[in-house]
């Protein structure tokens, strides 16, 4: 059974930080795409960040330079690095990955960005 559990998200002030967490299970990891998706209300769901099996990266244009997606395949866990965040960047953020044409996805964490 595939488990995408995210942690991390919360409040913080324009210019803040936080680190997001998406721990897995029922997967082998170490082959596995790993994607940070997010969703504000109103908004579709837009990919943010990507790191493939060997560790390239992929970040939609409105975070690069601010986030950083990383993942430590011993603890089958991807993590996003969230710096100088914005209102904008206020959403649902979830983690996701593609296994044999299906997608699964985590339940999401919310983070919202004060002005």
């Amino acid at each position: 059974q595939v488990q995408l559990v995210e942690s991390g998200g919360g409040l913080v002030q324009a210019g803040g930080s936080l680190r997001l967490s998406c721990t897995t299970s029922g997967i082998f990891f170490t082959t596995q795409t790993m994607n940070w998706y997010r969703q504000a209300p109103g908004e579709q769901r837009e990919l943010v960040a990507s790191i493939a099996r060997l560790g390239s990266t992929f970040y939609t244009n409105s975070v690069k330079g601010r986030f950083t997606i990383s993942r430590d395949n011993a603890k089958n866990t991807v993590y996003l690095q969230m710096n100088s965040l914005k209102p904008e960047d206020t959403a649902v953020y979830y983690c996701n990955t593609q296994l044999a044409g299906t997608n699964y996805w985590g339940q999401g964490t919310q983070v919202t960005v004060s002005s």
